[in-house]
Formats: structure tokens, sequence, C-alpha cells
């Protein structure tokens, strides 16, 4: 197995192309209102992890899609997840609710836990285990506590 994977790094520019969108088009669109250190620190390395070992394979530890079959299931699997990814952002952009919350953080989530295993790198499989869970999380309580806000007026 090479230790380039240009499908990842395609699949990495895709899964980034609408949350640049949004950041260009809505400067203060996100506001960070529930905090946990740790939780946002084992986020941020699961989340760099991922970016890095969908990109590059570290040897002896990426051992590369069992068969053409397997390759082929990646691809699909991949670009059906993240197109729904970029077809959920399109739809709710402007909304802040608790399903734009969770599909837009188990989508890429799940990207990255499915391409570990199928392409059975165990470092991207780490790093999407402690990301999966944290973003998910972070995404959650976020959306809740401005939802409380906005009720009552924080």
């Amino acid at each position: 197995m090479a230790w380039f994977n240009p499908y990842g790094l395609v699949f990495m520019v895709l899964i980034m192309i609408p949350n640049i969108v949004f950041s260009v088009k809505c400067k203060n669109g996100f506001e960070n209102v529930w905090s946990n250190k740790a939780v946002e620190m084992l986020e941020q390395i699961g989340r760099y992890g991922c970016f890095a070992t969908m990109i590059f394979n570290v040897p002896f530890t990426a051992f590369g899609f069992p068969s053409n079959e397997a390759f082929a299931v990646y691809l699909i699997a991949d670009t059906v997840l993240i197109l729904a990814y970029c077809l959920i952002w399109i739809v709710c952009f402007r909304k802040n609710n608790t399903f734009r919350a969770l599909a837009l953080s188990i989508l890429p989530s799940a990207v990255f836990l499915f391409s570990g295993i199928i392409s059975r790198s165990v470092l991207l499989v780490i790093a999407a285990l402690i990301f999966a869970p944290c973003h998910i999380l972070i995404s959650c309580k976020n959306v809740k506590k401005q939802n409380q806000c906005t009720n009552v007026n924080c």
C-alpha cells in the first residue's frame, strides 16, 4: 500500500468545502457555547489524526484494502456519505437544530471510521474512535445550549 491516498485527500477536500463556505459567509455563524477543555482537546486530536491518516498511510499501521471489491465499496460508501453531508449543509445552511448538529457530526465520523475499517488503517480507526464521540457530544451540547439561551434570552 502506497504512503499517499489521493482518494482520501479528495474526500477530505470535499468534507472541508462546506465548512469553508460556511465560515466565509457566516463569520459569526458558529459560537462554541458549551465548553469542556478535555473533550475539545480530544476532538481536535481525533480530527487532525483523521485528516492526516485519511491522506497518509503510516507504514505498519495501514494494511490496505483486502480486495478490489472492498476498494470499490470504500469509494462508493464514502462518496454517498460525503454527498449526504454536503446536501445537509446546503439544506440546513442557516438552521441551528439538533438534526443538523447530529447529521453534520455523525456523517464525517462515519466516513472516518468506515474508511479506517475497510482500508485496515489502525491509526485512522483509533483517531475516528477518539473524534466521533467528542465531535458528536460537542455539536449536540452546543445546539442544546444555544436553544436554551434563545428560549430564555441569555
